[in-house]
C-alpha cells in the first residue's frame, strides 16, 4: 500500500491552481455533481514517495511526470538524462513543471488531457 489514500467514493485531483486545464477540470467536475478532493500541488507539496507512486499508479517513469515543455523547465534546465531520484527533486521544488491535473479513484488513476476525461473515471 501506498502513502496516497483513494476512495471509491470521491475523486482525488492533483492540479496546479494556476493551470487553465486544471481550472476546467474543476468546474466540470462540480457541474457533474463529483465528488472532488481537490489538491493543489503549488500550495500543498509533495512527497518524493508521493510523485514517485503517481508515476507508478499511471504505469510511467517519473521523468514523464515532467511537462519539459513547460516555461519554468525551458527556463531552468536542459534537457538530460536524470535519475528518478533527481526527476523527483526538481517537481519537489519546482511543482509547476509536473504534468497535471492527475486524478485517483480507487484503482485508477488518469492524466486528464481534457477536462472531461474525468467522467472516466
Amino acid at each position: 500500500m501506498g502513502e496516497i489514500a483513494t476512495s471509491e467514493r470521491q475523486i482525488t485531483l492533483y492540479y496546479s491552481s494556476k493551470s487553465i486545464r486544471a481550472k476546467k477540470t474543476l468546474a466540470y467536475a462540480k457541474a457533474e455533481g463529483l465528488p472532488i478532493l481537490e489538491i493543489d500541488i503549488l500550495k500543498v507539496p509533495l512527497t518524493g514517495t508521493q510523485i514517485a507512486e503517481l508515476a507508478d499508479r499511471l504505469q510511467i517513469e517519473v521523468e514523464e511526470l515532467v511537462n519539459q515543455d513547460h516555461p519554468s523547465y525551458t527556463s531552468h534546465f536542459e534537457h538530460h538524462d536524470f535519475s528518478a531520484d533527481d526527476w523527483i527533486k526538481m517537481i519537489r521544488h519546482n511543482p509547476e513543471i509536473m504534468k497535471q491535473p492527475i486524478a485517483l479513484r480507487g484503482d485508477i488513476t488518469i492524466l486528464v488531457n481534457t477536462p472531461t476525461d474525468i467522467i472516466k473515471i
